[in-house]
């Protein structure tokens, strides 16, 4: 098995990384730069997790969804290079703010992550540093139009139909999956949600779209989702709402695993 990180075995058992399937996370990390200004971003125990994991000092991980810079930010704290891409002006413009430091090489970018061009772009930046691919990449998209972020017709929450969000998915899958090296990962952080009264996996068709790509599965995670903001001040009124109709809460989020 290639050496994919640089955990020492030798100490295996002081490793706090956690092995299981269910993640059960009491609460969020909030120290450092990381600020839970944006609607809709992800704990960021989650690419602190991977980036450990999947990846060396100074290897190179790429978000096709920058959001509000979680990544990055984990990123910068344990020295992994980053290229990063999203629609949102502001949001970019951000990042290049908040992400400062020259510890690391790091790349934002206004674009379109479906559009195939996004290939060429990257691998030029690529190719300035010696580089043949990413060792990671980190994917947390839009949960279709659960929220729509942006009135851009180029923003994935505002397909018109929930298939349209699964080709247009497939669209930054296929980007991601030729800019990554053999043997490295790609994580998708997705979700579920309801629609005319019916349970629309969205984890589950998004990881079949994953494998139309050839990506391999190595591990469906589920995280616990008990005390997201939305939910943790209204408890009581979400519970009524769901004895009164036939719908169960959503607790949890799924983290997908797959390997090139």
């Amino acid at each position: 098995m290639p050496k994919f990180n640089d955990l020492d075995l030798n100490n295996w058992k002081e490793i706090d990384l956690d092995m299981n399937s269910l993640w059960v996370i009491p609460e969020r990390k909030k120290w450092g730069k990381h600020d839970n200004f944006y609607h809709g971003n992800f704990i960021p125990q989650i690419p602190e997790h991977f980036i450990k994991r999947y990846t060396k000092k100074w290897w190179w991980v790429f978000d096709p969804f920058l959001w509000s810079a979680t990544t990055a930010v984990e990123c910068e704290e344990l020295w992994r290079n980053i290229i990063w891409v999203d629609i949102q002006e502001s949001l970019v413009n951000r990042a290049k703010e908040l992400i400062n430091s020259n510890k690391i090489n790091k790349n934002f970018i206004l674009w379109d992550s479906r559009n195939i061009q996004i290939r060429n772009i990257i691998d030029w930046l690529l190719s300035a540093y010696w580089q043949e691919g990413f060792d990671l990449a980190l994917l947390h998209p839009p949960y279709d139009d659960i929220i729509k972020f942006t009135d851009n017709k180029e923003d994935l929450s505002n397909c018109e139909s929930t298939q349209e969000f699964y080709n247009q998915f497939w669209k930054v899958l296929e980007n991601t999956y030729s800019l990554l090296k053999k043997w490295a990962y790609c994580i998708v952080v997705i979700w579920d949600k309801y629609k005319n009264s019916e349970w629309i996996p969205l984890w589950f068709w998004c990881m079949n779209e994953a494998q139309k790509t050839w990506f391999k599965l190595k591990s469906v995670i589920v995280k616990n989702m008990e005390w997201n903001r939305w939910k943790s001040k209204s408890w009581w009124i979400w519970k009524y709402r769901a004895l009164n109709s036939d719908y169960y809460l959503f607790k949890h989020e799924y983290i997908l695993v797959f390997k090139k």
